[in-house]
């Protein structure tokens, strides 16, 4: 168990960043650390455990330790066998409380906080598009994981009312404290919409209006379809061009790769330019006209928080959380419909106006997302689960 100091004294917080790799949770993680301010809410240090890329991306103020695993360099089980046995030990020793941002903790240590980044465990619908596959194996056994994980936390925090919904009705309605705490946006990702911005003015008649779709290209987010919505607005006499820019997960990107053959064999209009570091995104959606994003599986969504920061008119998927997160910031389509895609995307061409309201409303909309919110409101919860714990 944890410490029996009083509350009334400096915590000792630690951190398990173990099962963090790359992506969002770690974009999470090393926002978060950026503007927190720990000695506020009654922290005197925080120690994180995690492999050498993920604390290379944090900051090293005076009140963090960071603790260098040798397991997270290895396989998925290695770093399991060390948060099982090893985590526990350095936790009794290092903290008061335990914080897993990674969602799934297999150990003893009392009380722990963790938080939910990742709903495709929890959607059978979405596990279901990965077939026979190691993928699909991987999704059903984290479903498990996670779900014990969340019931016998001391608190668990959600991205969105959406995703606590969803993890709930796999769950069950859980004991311990619940709070929702969306992410923030970094300030470099924001740019003030206006009438000679990109996205928001006029194309030129010489030059296509060019789409940018950021993320992962993989079955849930449906990359194929997109490709053809815009094949199809060629079609109608439409300039138009796509960039893709993610990682991928190489069936799907296969797949994408076949539409993309079949459609624009010369490769005029579709551009796939593989994963690009996080400090360059920015200029990605600088250079864009419009922003598509058609996941049909969200938690939250870094990424579309990121363009409607960068006041980009935005055509968005209407699955899972992405209404509540855009709102009437943008036009919602079915993601798995082509037609519906393209006429969403033409109306956004054809209407200067249209789009410069909706970047000003996304604009507008990115502004209530502060990881400084984020980072108190997490330091807050995370304190009072210690004294709810004790009480």
């Amino acid at each position: 168990m944890g410490s029996s100091r009083s509350v009334s004294r400096p915590l000792r917080l630690g951190i398990d960043a173990s099962n963090l790799r790359a992506g969002g949770g770690v974009t999470h993680l090393a926002e978060l650390l950026a503007s927190a301010h720990p000695v506020d809410h009654g922290f005197s240090e925080v120690v994180v455990w995690g492999g050498a890329e993920t604390l290379s991306r944090l900051q090293k103020p005076a009140w963090l330790r960071a603790v260098h695993v040798d397991a997270c360099e290895r396989g998925v089980f290695s770093r399991l066998a060390w948060q099982r046995t090893r985590l526990d030990r350095a936790a009794r020793d290092a903290c008061d409380v335990l914080f897993v941002p990674g969602g799934t903790y297999l150990g003893d240590f009392q009380p722990f906080v963790t938080v939910c980044q990742n709903l495709l465990p929890f959607d059978r619908g979405e596990r279901r598009r990965y077939g026979i596959s190691w993928v699909r194996l991987r999704l059903e056994v984290l479903s498990r994981l996670q779900a014990s994980t969340f019931r016998r936390a001391a608190g668990v925090i959600f991205l969105t009312q959406t995703a606590q919904q969803t993890v709930e009705a796999q769950t069950g309605p859980l004991e311990g404290a619940k709070v929702v705490i969306p992410h923030g946006i970094a300030a470099r990702f924001f740019r003030e919409p206006a009438a000679g911005n990109q996205g928001s003015a006029p194309p030129a008649r010489d030059r296509s209006f060019h789409w940018c779709y950021v993320s992962i290209v993989d079955v849930y987010k449906h990359q194929d379809k997109v490709v053809e919505a815009v094949a199809c607005l060629r079609a109608a006499g439409i300039r138009a061009s796509l960039e893709l820019i993610g990682p991928a997960y190489g069936p799907f990107l296969s797949r994408v790769k076949r539409v993309v053959a079949r459609v624009d064999p010369r490769g005029e209009f579709v551009h796939y330019r593989g994963a690009v570091p996080y400090d360059d995104l920015p200029k990605s959606y600088q250079r864009a006209d419009g922003f598509v994003f058609a996941s049909s599986c969200e938690t939250m969504s870094n990424i579309l928080l990121e363009a409607m920061a960068s006041g980009l008119p935005i055509v968005c998927s209407n699955r899972g959380v992405m209404p509540e997160v855009l709102g009437d910031a943008g036009i919602l389509c079915d993601p798995e419909d082509v037609h519906g895609i393209t006429e969403a995307m033409r109306l956004m061409i054809e209407d200067h106006g249209m789009r410069l309201r909706y970047a000003e409303r996304a604009f507008k909309r990115a502004m209530q997302y502060s990881w400084k919110h984020c980072a108190a409101e997490t330091l807050t919860f995370i304190a009072s689960c210690v004294g709810r714990q004790r009480n």
